[in-house]
């Protein structure tokens, strides 16, 4: 076998099995959300389909599957269709380039524990996650209804607003570690020190911006039940409906690994050099604990209002991310070998 035919093989079993655990952890955060704000609102959540109710994800899943599709009147239809793809696509294909363990020699062959690396993979990640928006103002468009649209006008605002904050904060692991690949900011990680201690402001200021950008609580304005019934999902049902869901969940999970790849040193943990295996439970442990937070955020903070959402993203938001490019741009250029 050709060397070329051995690297697609090799991205396609990788992209595959992403793929699987992408989706199962979909499922099982849907459920984790539930048992987890019901045990912090003193309730049940799940405990009927299944041991300790483990199963209701698939009972979810077979109940759209088996729900009626409906198209409103006056909706366009194929975008009304192609809405729902055009968002979960890119969340499936964002992870493509976060390592998730280090490089394995396996006999001759090192294997990168990542689908691939590339030298622009943080702008790839930020371009990819721009493209999610597209799907959402579709819905909200195409369904021929105010509520959708407002959902959709406000999930365009929300996304220009906090994207630039998000991308700022961006800057400060970029310039320590001096590339656009997150492989080599972990490294530089390993090499130094994680950079939530030396950027505690650019990894609050990307935190905050990772839940406008998914529209998780207290940012879930496009959404807004007491509003906006269900925002652009209004008119949505059956499967159309969950590939929303599908989108936030994945999505969610997406930007907890860039927040722990980019300030919490990724899949680093005592020794991973050693025992390479371990790279890929650090980073799963990372991201369950930053999906907690997410969760246990939701379960306790209100809804901002929309003027306030605004406002605290341009006023706020924006010139906290700058300043600490300013901080850590002084300190690279003053700490530089002369």
């Amino acid at each position: 076998m050709s060397e070329v035919a051995i690297v697609i093989l090799e991205a396609a079993i990788k992209s595959i099995l992403l793929l699987f655990v992408l989706l199962t952890a979909f499922a099982y955060t849907t459920f984790a959300e539930r048992k987890v704000v019901s045990w912090l609102q003193v309730r049940h959540g799940p405990n009927r389909a299944g041991p300790f109710g483990i199963l209701q994800p698939a009972a979810d899943g077979v109940k759209a599957i088996f729900k009626e599709e409906l198209v409103p009147d006056g909706a366009d239809k194929a975008l009304f269709v192609a809405a729902p793809i055009l968002t979960v696509i890119p969340a499936l294909i964002i992870m493509a380039v976060v390592p998730y363990g280090p490089d394995v020699l396996i006999g001759p062959r090192l294997i990168r524990q990542a689908i691939t690396d590339i030298n622009v993979g943080l702008l790839y990640m930020l371009s990819v996650a721009s493209i999610a928006v597209y799907g959402v103002v579709l819905a909200g468009w195409s369904s021929n209804s105010k509520y959708s649209m407002m959902g959709g006008l406000r999930s365009t605002a929300q996304m220009i607003s906090y994207e630039i904050a998000l991308g700022i904060s961006m800057v400060g692991p970029v310039l320590l570690a001096g590339s656009l690949s997150l492989k080599d900011i972990v490294v530089a990680q390993q090499n130094s020190t994680w950079y939530w201690i030396t950027q505690p402001i650019g990894c609050i200021v990307f935190f905050i911006a990772m839940l406008a950008e998914v529209n998780r609580a207290p940012f879930d304005m496009p959404e807004a039940e007491q509003e906006l019934t269900a925002g652009y999902h209004t008119e949505y049902s059956g499967m159309k409906f969950s590939l929303f869901f599908m989108a936030e969940y994945i999505k969610m999970i997406a930007v907890s690994a860039m927040w722990i790849t980019l300030f919490f040193g990724g899949y680093l943990g005592p020794f991973v050099q050693e025992i390479p295996v371990l790279g890929i439970v650090y980073f799963s442990l990372k991201v369950a604990l930053v999906l907690f937070l997410m969760i246990w955020i939701r379960a306790t903070m209100p809804r901002m209002r929309y003027d306030q959402l605004m406002s605290f993203g341009w006023k706020v938001m924006l010139p906290l991310a700058l300043v600490q490019v300013l901080i850590v741009a002084a300190i690279v250029v003053f700490t530089a070998p002369a």
